[in-house]
């Protein structure tokens, strides 16, 4: 049902939109006849309710699809795989703020067995994002994915195609396997799918977050993940 409901939202995407642009003219048109306060006032309330509107109808379609953000056996995770938390995090390697919360992330996971994240390859930034990404899911077939993650994560600077197969020898990957592996079909249907999942969630840039089937609207900077951890146990047992 969920499913469904998913796709008729995005097929009427268009009546939507000229309805709430109808609303919010017929809104606007009234309120231009109040005081100046007033006015000010319900335009900030009417940007309140449709904030929440678009919050609340992000957390339907990750609900939605909430089994394949975060128990797909082709994304790779980091943590406990029976933890009561999951965060799901869409990334880009040349992405500068996915590297900058990378490290808050990386001792969340060390320090709570509770929590796992799991990692969405979604290579939207440049040309070497793609090729990371394929080298990086490729890399799980050696097991060597979580270090070569972390060493790519961390790398400063742009990240060109040498700087790639430099760190993956240095994770201990076979460069000469890992470039045939990166582009086998499961390879493929891996960033495909995480391309279909971050538009049914309307996550257009990186990073994204998923908190148990909660899509976090905050800049990454500004997210405090241990106290989402925490409300997401506290929404799991009121």
């Amino acid at each position: 049902m969920g499913r469904r409901d998913c796709h008729n939202r995005l097929s009427d995407g268009v009546f939507m939109k000229k309805f709430w642009a109808f609303a919010a003219a017929l809104f606007l048109s009234s309120a231009a006849l109040a005081a100046p306060a007033d006015t000010a006032k319900a335009v900030q309330d009417y940007a309140k309710r449709m904030a929440m509107l678009e919050a609340q109808d992000r957390d339907q379609r990750a609900a939605a699809i909430r089994g394949a953000l975060e128990d797909n056996p082709g994304s790779p995770f980091i943590g406990h795989p029976q933890a009561d938390v999951t965060i799901v995090e869409f990334f880009d390697y040349a992405c500068p703020y996915c590297k900058a919360v990378e490290p808050r992330l990386a001792a969340l996971v060390q320090r709570d067995k509770g929590v796992k994240l799991v990692l969405k390859e979604f290579p939207i930034l440049t040309k070497q994002s793609m090729v990371a990404s394929r080298m990086a899911l490729a890399a799980m077939k050696q097991g060597k994915y979580a270090p070569f993650h972390l060493a790519m994560m961390r790398h400063l600077g742009p990240l060109e195609v040498s700087d790639i197969e430099q760190m993956a020898k240095a994770s201990g990957l076979d460069v000469v396997r890992l470039k045939r592996d990166m582009n086998a079909p499961e390879v493929t249907d891996e960033i495909i799918a995480n391309f279909n999942q971050a538009r049914a969630i309307r996550a257009f840039q990186t990073p994204a977050f998923i908190v148990n089937g909660h899509v976090l609207g905050s800049e990454s900077a500004n997210i405090n993940f241990p106290a989402e951890v925490a409300a997401a146990r506290k929404r799991a047992n009121p």
